[in-house]
């Protein structure tokens, strides 16, 4: 996918799933998820090994591309292209963005998480989308304080690029993420965890507006 294409995907994005490989119906999972209209797949998993990793993100990329949706690696720049992701999302703890797009070059995305407003406008230019959060204590980021709906203000009055909300975000609190001026948000649970994950897709997207900057 070339580099205009993924920028255009990236601008409407609403619905970002952040999971790991290591579902036995992970296939059919993707696939389901994806045609209810999950935008971007990122997989995540700190405890795997790169031989893992490597057949899990096949699963994914092979996924993504039959639904015309972005893949994404978790902290690993240097697995972009063997996986065939279209990126790599960094933590403040990890590989500057920076060093990233000089491993990557120019054409894969990066996206960046941003716990405070300050982390928010130090972020540079070379990030092409940012998260904030979280916006509540989530179990899948241990120890992190949440952020709250004030840093999702802050960055729906101050961000300019495509941003996203994240951390605890699910159909129960999902209008309040909303008011406070997102229309993007990632998950982890409210769709791995939903007994129909597609259902749980479905009614995310239909909670959010369409997306803006």
């Amino acid at each position: 996918m070339r580099s205009e294409e993924r920028r255009a995907r990236l601008a409407h994005a609403r619905l970002y799933l952040v999971c790991d490989g290591r579902r036995p119906d992970l296939e059919d999972f993707l696939a389901r998820v994806l045609e209810a209209g999950v935008d971007v797949v990122q997989l995540r998993d700190k405890e795997a090994d790169d031989a893992e990793l490597l057949r899990a993100g096949h699963t994914f990329r092979d996924a993504a591309a039959r639904h015309h949706a972005l893949f994404v690696v978790n902290d690993r720049p240097d697995l972009v292209s063997s996986l065939g992701a279209d990126g790599v999302h960094l933590g403040q703890e990890d590989l500057s963005v920076e060093e990233a797009r000089r491993v990557l070059g120019e054409e894969p995305l990066i996206g960046l998480s941003n716990h405070t407003p300050e982390q928010l406008n130090q972020a540079g230019p070379a990030a092409d989308y940012v998260c904030v959060g979280p916006v509540w204590e989530t179990p899948t980021k241990p120890g992190r304080l949440a952020a709250g709906l004030d840093l999702v203000r802050h960055a729906a009055a101050n961000e300019r690029r495509p941003w996203f909300a994240i951390g605890g975000i699910d159909l129960g609190n999902v209008d309040e993420v909303v008011e406070a001026g997102a229309s993007r948000i990632v998950v982890v649970r409210a769709i791995t965890e939903a007994p129909d994950p597609a259902a749980a897709a479905g009614s995310l997207l239909e909670a959010l507006p369409s997306a803006t900057v």
